[in-house]
């Protein structure tokens, strides 16, 4: 009787353990802070409502190959998850936005939880008439990123930082910052509301 109340109590632990490798936060990956992201604003609740994404961060990964491919129109901030879809929800446009000067020198911020051998990171901004209460699609965008960090190849660090100039706006924006994955199928995405 003993040896089978041990077995059963350690075919829990076994169960419990792949469990947590298999879903939550072992899963996540970045997301950039600055500016912040939308999905560091529900993780560390500034913003409510969320769903699972105030626990997962990190972990909005979908399809690279980002404009051509990658998440459809609509989908883009939560790449195309639909477990994340509280993030490409433009909540009429009052997402808290970071304030920026264009033309200026910006230092954008990953937060890298589980690192990769990266392609690149990209940054796109919202063209001029950008209607922030709409949720976000390609032309949208401006077409070709503003910046673009060739990494070839190599792992980030636990945080990484890019220099770039931010471009000539006025009023509110949106950034998408777009992470390459160089040895897989998919790129991490990032949205984040500016105010210029």
């Amino acid at each position: 009787m003993r040896r089978r109340i041990t077995s059963f109590v350690l075919g829990l632990g076994i169960a419990g353990a792949s469990l947590l490798v298999t879903t939550g936060s072992a899963q996540s990956h970045g997301y950039t802070d600055a500016p912040i992201s939308r999905q560091q604003l529900c993780g560390n609740g500034t913003v409510r409502n969320c769903g699972q994404i105030q626990w997962e961060p990190p972990s909005v990964e979908g399809p690279k190959g980002f404009p051509a491919r990658g998440p459809v129109d609509g989908t883009i901030c939560a790449g195309g998850n639909g477990r994340f879809s509280e993030l490409d929800d433009p909540r009429g446009g009052a997402w808290p936005a970071t304030k920026v000067t264009g033309g200026q020198s910006y230092t954008f911020r990953w937060r890298i939880e589980a690192r990769h051998a990266t392609t690149d990171f990209r940054y796109y901004i919202t063209k001029d008439g950008y209607d922030p209460a709409k949720p976000l699609t390609r032309a949208d965008l401006d077409p070709q990123p503003f910046l673009t960090v060739p990494f070839g190849g190599r792992l980030p660090g636990s945080t990484v930082t890019h220099a770039g100039v931010l471009p000539q706006k006025s009023g509110k924006h949106l950034i998408l910052g777009v992470w390459t994955i160089a040895d897989t199928g998919n790129a991490f995405y990032a949205c984040s509301d500016v105010t210029f």
